[in-house]
């Protein structure tokens, strides 16, 4: 069979399309080089698409690996079948098998996929790791923590570039610019079957909940909103920017805590104030909690977070644990 003919192939334009946004993303990745990308392919159409255009763009230099988190009696034959699809593309591929606690599952789950996936990208020496996020996902994220009054940190779409969770490993997400129908028709020349999670159309959740609304909504932009979404990230990463600034200029340890004297504008001081208490605490405060706390020292009240007190004195606000109480 000719590549013209081989369905695995996509069209040659999306092959270009997706080559050029790849190496703009991640210039090391050009034709030329022999770096490797590992790809994290659940066995939906949005990663499979991905799969079929970076076995296309860069043959022979990508990997995938499944994560089966036990969730569902069909995760494993998912994973076989994306395994299955890797051997027709002559890529490696690779399984994990994750636990995941209860509660929050679907935090759980993706701490644990990140952790797995982060861990064989290094031992595999890729230069990075791929996911198949896309503009209707970043649409669906805007809109639904819209929702929830969230700010500018909430708000903000996921950025092309980032780090995997934990790790030192470069996260990419070459898809962004692309639609969720357009990823669909790839997997539908192809002809290959792919999984579809049952939780994607279940109401409990969010976002299978917005995305009935959206889809209702032809007037939507989703393009435009995907745009502000990822103009967001630029402004979250400005006022992550700032409150470094602010942290190194302004505070100070004090004693048996820390003391900041703010002098930048409420988004920054709320930034300083959670990274005070992750500092003193180990763990990151709510974004509502710091906005308690902030509002109180301004009005030149002590506040308590976790096991701390926040306290304006005349060098600026003081941050000290609070004393233990006696038996």
């Amino acid at each position: 069979m000719s590549a013209a003919a081989d369905p695995l192939i996509p069209d040659a334009g999306l092959i270009q399309r997706f080559a050029d946004g790849l190496q703009a993303l991640w210039p090391a990745l050009g034709r030329d080089s022999g770096a490797r990308l590992g790809l994290a392919v659940s066995g939906g159409p949005d990663s499979c698409a991905m799969l079929l255009l970076s076995a296309a763009a860069l043959p022979g230099r990508v990997e995938a690996a499944t994560v089966d988190h036990g969730l569902r009696p069909e995760n494993a034959a998912e994973a076989a079948g994306v395994s299955a699809l890797c051997g027709r593309l002559d890529v490696r591929h690779a399984t994990f098998r994750v636990s995941v606690d209860n509660g929050n599952v679907q935090s759980a789950a993706r701490a644990a996929r990140y952790a797995a996936l982060g861990n064989w990208a290094m031992q595999r020496g890729l230069i990075a790791l791929a996911t198949a996020h896309h503009a209707d996902d970043q649409a669906e994220t805007l809109l639904m923590r819209l929702n929830r009054a969230s700010g500018v940190a909430g708000l903000a779409g996921a950025r092309p570039r980032a780090k995997v969770p934990g790790t030192d490993v470069a996260l990419l997400r070459p898809l962004l610019g692309w639609r969720r129908e357009d990823l669909a028709r790839i997997v539908a020349a192809a002809g290959i079957d792919v999984a579809n999670d049952p939780s994607n159309r279940d109401d409990r959740f969010d976002r299978a909940r917005m995305r009935k609304h959206i889809a209702d909504a032809a007037w939507l932009d989703i393009d435009a909103i995907a745009r502000s979404a990822s103009h967001l990230a630029d402004a979250d990463a400005a006022l992550d920017w700032a409150a470094r600034r602010e942290w190194e200029e302004r505070v100070h340890s004090g004693g048996l805590g820390l003391t900041y004297r703010p002098g930048a504008p409420r988004a920054v001081a709320l930034r300083v104030i959670a990274r005070i208490v992750a500092d003193l605490e180990g763990e990151e405060p709510r974004g509502g909690t710091v906005a308690r706390v902030y509002d109180a020292l301004i009005a030149r009240q002590p506040a308590s977070i976790g096991n701390l007190v926040a306290r304006p004195d005349p060098d600026g606000w003081n941050f000290t644990r609070a004393p233990k109480r006696k038996k």
